[in-house]
């Protein structure tokens, strides 16, 4: 099955990957921006996930062959690639596996170790979520609020509520598998991967995902890597400092 995706721009194709529970629509903003320096965008929803097609499986295997069968079916070469989170796994994967596909290669917040689970508090509000008692968003926020009570992060999640029918709402992310298999999305990387192309790491200077012990791994594996701090940003750093992560990002691609 082919992944959905939206595709905004002409030239050198671009692919962006999504972070866990969210979808490519997270980065249109963005991606118009990239767009307009001579790029062909394309926001990818992975499985799972967004408007992509549901499925039982779900690991960094499938997700990256997920992706080679895209880039195959557009006929997509010497592609950028950039990935956040759980996208920048799929995106690390697939440049070791698949070099010749990708020329450069943009890693958002994560590095390819392990990481334990921690969206439990997330996936058990989202699981609360009643739709039919829950007609409306403003509800469906006051709800989620009693398992996550950052705002922003809220907002995020919401983004996944959509109209299934009239007055019906439903989540768009196959909640059930992701739940089953959240462990999955913090599996490490195997260390013999590599992948020696031009690769840039961003990560957010209020956030623990990349450790100085990571950049260690981090030049073993992408040798031909730098780290670069986005400032006055966390975990979502495309998010909270749009600016300075796409100044960093056009730099590279440029």
């Amino acid at each position: 099955m082919l992944l959905h995706s939206k595709v905004i721009g002409e030239g050198q194709p671009f692919i962006i990957l999504h972070g866990f529970l969210g979808m490519g629509d997270n980065w249109k903003t963005l991606a118009k921006q990239f767009s307009a320096l001579g790029f062909e965008l394309h926001l990818i929803d992975q499985r799972n996930h967004g408007r992509s097609f549901h499925d039982s499986e779900f690991n960094y295997e499938v997700l990256v062959s997920d992706l080679l069968h895209y880039c195959e079916y557009y006929a997509i070469k010497n592609c950028i690639v950039l990935g956040h989170s759980m996208g920048g796994k799929t995106a690390m994967l697939f440049a070791a596996l698949y070099p010749k596909l990708v020329s450069r290669l943009i890693i958002a917040d994560i590095s390819p170790r392990f990481y334990p689970v921690h969206h439990e508090a997330i996936l058990e509000g989202l699981t609360s979520l009643d739709f039919q008692k829950i007609t409306t968003r403003k509800k469906a926020d006051l709800q989620l609020s009693h398992y996550v009570q950052d705002l922003g992060t809220r907002q995020f999640l919401l983004k996944n509520i959509f109209w299934e029918s009239t007055g019906v709402l439903g989540l768009r992310i196959n909640l059930p598998v992701l739940r089953d298999n959240l462990s999955e999305v913090g599996e490490a990387l195997s260390p013999s991967l590599s992948y020696s192309k031009k690769t840039l790491f961003l990560r957010g200077d209020k956030s623990e995902y990349i450790s100085l012990q990571d950049e260690v791994q981090i030049r073993l594996q992408f040798p031909n890597s730098s780290v670069k701090s986005i400032t006055n940003s966390g975990h979502w750093l495309h998010a909270e400092n749009p600016v300075e992560f796409y100044e960093s990002v056009r730099s590279f691609i440029t």
